[in-house]
């Protein structure tokens, strides 16, 4: 046997890859490098990145717990692939919004907030404690008027119940307690009051048991029941948990019935007055907490105690780090929640910046998202340094500034979907650029500057507007052309935009945000698409059209028309096997006899929508395929899961959805994210189309060939946070090229120079 010498294994080896649509993909990664993964949308990086190195990595490692352990981790299937040698632990750093929960701020989620909490504790004076007196999530921490959330809420009784009607005639509308309920038979048979006397009659100790009375054992016959108000339960079950977590009928019921403001006792900063009575040089934690962080990073230099001093190193260190990935215009009580997609996805970067732990495999998604040319320098820097402590580092990226740094390049494609999934180049980038490939001939791809800009139709004004570090921005935004609002991250583009533009008449807006739907949920059902393909089907077999959806009655029984059967192992992690009696294919066997030109529902509905768009060659499908087309998703298949679709695969399937709506102005929410450079080209196709058939088209974004196609640029800074807010730039492109002397200005020129 021949000894490998320990130190040798410098690449990652993948053989036979075939999740999804890569064909049999080989190659070797080099360790302890950065490597880039090219290729337009759809042609396989995510698949090859996340969907097998990473999947793999974490799921060998998810093995080495215990069974009870793994039973609360979410169960991760063996990728299709042959072998996979010398994987390290793989940490992905992706775009997934934090967890939704109000406790959760940037302070908590980067332990900043910890390390400020024993800073006060032992500095603060006077002395109050422990750090757990400091912690809104703490007993001892936390104001005992709102537990630690910020916020009372008051709840209007009249949208819980109706006064003219007694409870057997339905005067409770809360969700859940309609008459012959379970929950409303608890309430008629408690005997605290008469089923049949009217709300408005009741008397003061009645309306107290109805609303505000803590659980109590009641017996109704031989059964006994906890009964409870129905102000005490909703405050128990709803307004304790996170309002986005509630499903959406609630989540529309709480927002009706109850008024959220800031908590009167603590003033919205969550804790006991002891904690705010304790200070540092003046100031206190929640003013701390409330600071913006370029600032905290000089309050905590200026401290110097030899009894925390290796905390301070600490903490400094860590906002130092916050603010050169461009995140210093957070506070640390920003609610996780709130963060985007790629600001959430900093944050999580910087908690492995500061890690001990080296020779491990980082994979990160599109990292430049939400980022100006100008803050993509410093991630760069970031990249190379985690890089540099001895780690692999794999990035799935559009951006030639991004590829540019790379060690390695991977170019998948030659397209999408079916016609993606190879390996169409692997090497530096100079050999990248010589190579021919669709990525290698655009590196070097510049949009031009209009020659002839669009002349405004009207304008829609804004004015005062002070939200969030807007300060009192008056700007008027042009109708009727293409107009880009870029500035750096945290200038203050998406509360401009989303705060004043979104919610006016005519205004559509298409975002990034998820979608919500189930695992039922595919492009199909979304658009509308099903309806026209289960009535073709009906009209060409004489049946009716509900046999043809798998969530009525044409669903395979035994899977109920998901196609999988998930199994629970009580103490091992549950396991999803395809169904064995449709074999995946969601349908009974009976529908799956039925076709239309030789085709059965499962097959169509495993079609690409490029496929599907010449399968079905006018109708109503037609003209949604067509759509999906315009917007770049071609390669989508229709029974595609939308939880499987990335953040920019979720806007442009919404902007298709609104391009069938009678429009005035579109919104968009930087549209190139997940696009390849060839791709740019026919974005900004389909906006001087929505612009050209009578539209206004508002973009946010950075991305400079968008900037450099637009009619009208509004460019706001001159930095983030409190040193943004403003409007430091209004008028073309060229004017900004020419004249501008903002950071925008900079790179615009730089890039179109170039």
């Amino acid at each position: 046997m021949t000894v490998i010498p320990a130190d040798s294994h410098h690449v990652i080896q993948v053989r036979g890859a075939r999740e999804n649509n890569l064909r049999n993909v080989s190659l070797d990664i080099p360790k302890r490098r950065l490597t880039v993964f090219t290729g337009v949308s759809g042609s396989g990086k995510s698949s090859l990145v996340f969907g097998t190195i990473a999947a793999e990595s974490q799921r060998l490692i998810n093995e080495t717990y215990t069974a009870f352990v793994q039973s609360f981790m979410p169960s991760q299937g063996r990728p299709d692939v042959d072998g996979l040698r010398n994987l390290s632990a793989a940490i992905v750093v992706d775009q997934e919004r934090m967890g939704a929960n109000s406790r959760s701020t940037v302070g908590t989620a980067t332990d900043a907030y910890t390390m400020l909490r024993i800073i006060f504790s032992r500095l603060g004076v006077p002395h109050i404690g422990t750090s757990g007196a400091f912690s809104f999530n703490l007993p001892e921490g936390m104001c005992p008027q709102c537990e630690g959330t910020g916020e009372a809420s008051t709840v209007d009784v009249d949208q819980l119940v109706d006064r003219e009607l007694s409870l057997n005639e339905g005067a409770i509308t809360v969700p859940y307690y309609a008459v012959d309920s379970w929950s409303w038979q608890i309430m008629v048979n408690s005997g605290f009051y008469d089923p049949d006397k009217k709300l408005k009659d009741f008397t003061e100790q009645e309306w107290a048991d109805l609303l505000h009375k803590t659980p109590v054992k009641v017996k109704v016959g031989s059964n006994g029941f906890t009964y409870e108000g129905l102000v005490a339960k909703m405050q128990r079950t709803w307004l304790a948990k996170d309002r986005d977590s509630l499903q959406p009928h609630i989540k529309a019921f709480v927002e009706r019935a109850v008024v959220f403001a800031r908590c009167p006792l603590c003033d919205g900063t969550r804790l006991t007055a002891d904690a705010l009575s304790s200070r540092i040089d003046g100031l206190n934690i929640a003013d701390c907490s409330a600071m913006q962080i370029s600032d905290l990073a000089a309050f905590v230099r200026g401290l110097d105690d030899p009894a925390v001093a290796p905390l301070i190193t600490s903490l400094r260190e860590l906002l130092e780090s916050l603010v050169e990935i461009g995140l210093g215009y957070l506070s640390l009580d920003r609610t996780s929640g709130s963060l985007s997609g790629g600001e959430a996805q900093r944050v999580k970067m910087v908690r492995h910046l500061g890690s001990s732990i080296t020779d491990v495999t980082y994979v990160f998604d599109e990292p430049t998202i939400g980022l100006h040319p100008h803050d993509i320098r410093r991630m760069n820097d970031l990249l190379i340094r985690l890089r540099d402590k001895g780690n692999t580092v794999l990035v799935v990226e559009h951006k030639p500034e991004v590829i540019a740094i790379a060690d390695h390049v991977v170019d998948l494609g030659p397209g999408a979907g079916a016609a993606g999934g190879e390996v169409c180049f692997t090497g530096d980038v100079a050999g990248l650029r010589a190579s021919g490939t669709l990525t290698g001939r655009h590196l070097e791809h510049r949009a031009q500057l209009r020659e002839q800009v669009r002349v405004p139709k009207g304008q829609l004004s804004i004015k005062g507007a002070d939200l969030h570090n807007l300060k009192d921005v008056e700007v008027d935004i042009p109708l009727g052309v293409l107009a880009v609002v870029t500035g750096v991250a945290g200038s203050g583009k998406s509360s401009l935009i989303h705060g004043y533009l979104s919610g006016q008449e005519g205004v559509v807006v298409a975002d990034q945000s998820p979608i919500r739907g189930s695992r039922r949920s595919n492009p199909a059902t979304y658009t509308g698409l099903l309806g026209p393909i289960r009535t073709a089907f009906a009209k060409a077999n004489g049946v009716k059209a509900a046999l043809f959806s798998a969530n009525s009655e044409g669903a395979c029984p035994k899977c109920n028309g998901i196609g999988l059967i998930y199994t629970d192992l009580a103490m091992m992690a549950g396991v999803a096997s395809v169904c064995e009696k449709c074999e995946g294919e969601r349908f009974t066997a009976e529908v799956l006899t039925y076709r239309l030109r030789g085709k059965n529902i499962s097959e169509v509905l495993g079609m690409s929508i490029a496929e599907a768009h010449d399968f079905f060659p006018t109708g109503q499908a037609h003209t949604i395929l067509g759509r999906l087309s315009d917007v770049g998703l071609g390669y989508l298949r229709l029974g595609q899961p939308l939880n499987t679709l990335s953040g920019g695969e979720r806007q442009r399937l919404k902007l298709a959805i609104h391009m069938a709506e009678k429009s005035s102005t579109y919104v968009l929410d930087e549209p190139t994210t997940g696009l390849h450079l060839a791709d740019v080209d026919k974005l900004l196709a389909l906006l001087d189309r929505l612009v050209d058939d009578g539209n206004s088209v508002v973009v946010i974004e950075h991305h400079q060939a968008v900037m450099a196609h637009a009619d009208w640029i509004i460019d706001l800074g001159p930095g983030g946070g409190h040193d943004g807010g403003q409007v430091v730039f209004t008028g073309t492109p060229a004017a900004l090229v020419a004249e501008g002397e903002t950071v925008t200005a900079l790179h615009l020129r730089e890039y179109v120079g170039g």
